[in-house]
């Protein structure tokens, strides 16, 4: 007997995001300083209604098994959140809550995308997604939009990517990693190659919706020619601080939903019972944490965007969302220190962790070797001491 994995997971990579924080977290357990600008995590807790509710919960003996598409009370806020600030209209029967966002991309995939198909990746795209598409048997098309579209595709991409083939695209906005926002009018050039090939369906990833710094958040499913065609995945871990609660759903045509089910039914069941009441909560109660975390992340970002177009040869755009900065660094590829030679952006990230012992993820992982990930979801005196360390260590870079 052989230790063989199966092909389906041979063919996968492992996260680099995760891989990243868990290399930090070694250092720290060895007593090093390290600043972590990896994970993609709010730094702040939990609101207090929301754990209130969650202890409530228990207490009233939600501790049984749920609907495997999640509690009705809890897909009904979920409706009229999508109502009242989406504008968007959804019965509960169209919605499906899963353990995280994250399952909820794979479920969609999963239901949608047979062996073979196409799925559209604009690049740079959230490490999971063409390796999300493997798992469907479907085919990862990577479209890539460098710094100089600020990390966003453009009709004439879209169309050139196009084929028979293809059953979807998945476009996250706010963007992680780049923190890039698609206007109403950058979408609605997007729907008019998409109406033309009614095969399409999109998964539109918007889970930092609330984290936002241009206005009022757009949706391809606020389109009346894409509702149908729509597929919106939200939950509660970026906009609430809820990452450890693992509640994600799903809002799409009624049939994909079923589908959805049908297969959460076979190998999760319903998440969490106490974190859907937690989530309901989050939902239903007041919104003014929401706000509050906006504006401390919108303060970070202007910090972290100065400090960064302070350092010699980064490239850097200005994030519209998410909480994320995307700089351009290849410039230091093929200068080395101490016979430390940095050839790649991982090699790069490395360099900066073991010795600036700042924590960040090379480019290549989403798509864009050129490029390298920063987290302002830490404080901003994590913030600036992290540039201190990291303007000193690349000028010593030859």
């Amino acid at each position: 007997m052989t230790n063989q994995l199966s092909d389906r997971l041979n063919k996968l990579s492992p996260s680099q995001t995760l891989a990243m924080s868990q290399k930090s977290s070694e250092l720290k357990a060895q007593g090093v300083d390290v600043i972590n600008l990896s994970v993609g995590e709010p730094d702040f807790n939990t609101p207090q209604y929301i754990k209130d509710a969650a202890k409530k919960a228990i207490d009233d003996n939600f501790s049984h098994y749920s609907p495997v598409p999640g509690y009705p009370a809890l897909r009904k806020a979920i409706a009229a959140k999508l109502k009242n600030e989406n504008g968007l209209e959804y019965e509960p029967s169209q919605i499906l809550v899963s353990n995280g966002a994250k399952q909820c991309v794979c479920n969609a995939l999963m239901a949608i995308v047979n062996a073979g198909e196409e799925v559209i990746i604009p690049a740079p795209y959230w490490v999971s997604y063409p390796e999300m598409v493997k798992l469907a048997d479907g085919v990862p098309v990577v479209v890539s939009a460098g710094i100089e579209q600020n990390f966003k595709i453009n009709p004439a991409q879209l169309e050139a990517s196009i084929t028979s083939k293809t059953r979807a695209l998945i476009l996250c906005s706010p963007s992680n990693p780049t923190g890039s926002v698609y206007s109403k009018d950058e979408l609605a050039a997007l729907v008019a190659v998409l109406i033309k090939h009614p095969h399409i369906f999109v998964i539109a990833d918007e889970i930092y919706e609330h984290i936002n710094y241009v206005g009022t958040h757009v949706s391809i499913g606020q389109f009346p020619e894409m509702k149908d065609r729509t597929i919106i995945i939200n939950g509660v871990s970026k906009a609430y601080a809820m990452t450890g609660w693992r509640i994600g759903f799903i809002a799409a045509p009624e049939w994909i939903v079923k589908g959805c089910n049908k297969l959460q039914g076979q190998y999760t069941s319903g998440p969490c019972s106490v974190s859907q009441k937690a989530a309901e909560a989050a939902y239903t109660g007041s919104q003014e944490p929401v706000r509050e975390m906006c504006t401390a992340f919108r303060r970070r970002r202007d910090l972290i965007v100065k400090l960064a177009k302070e350092i010699p040869g980064f490239e850097v755009t200005v994030p519209d969302g998410a909480f994320y900065i995307f700089p351009k660094c290849s410039s230091y590829y093929g200068k080395s220190y101490n016979g430390r030679q940095i050839n790649d952006s991982n090699d790069l990230a490395m360099y900066l962790l073991e010795v600036g012992h700042v924590a960040c993820v090379g480019g290549s992982g989403f798509g864009a070797p050129e490029c390298i990930r920063m987290s302002y979801a830490t404080s901003e005196e994590n913030i600036a001491e992290a540039f201190r360390r990291i303007k000193n260590v690349l000028g010593q870079l030859k």
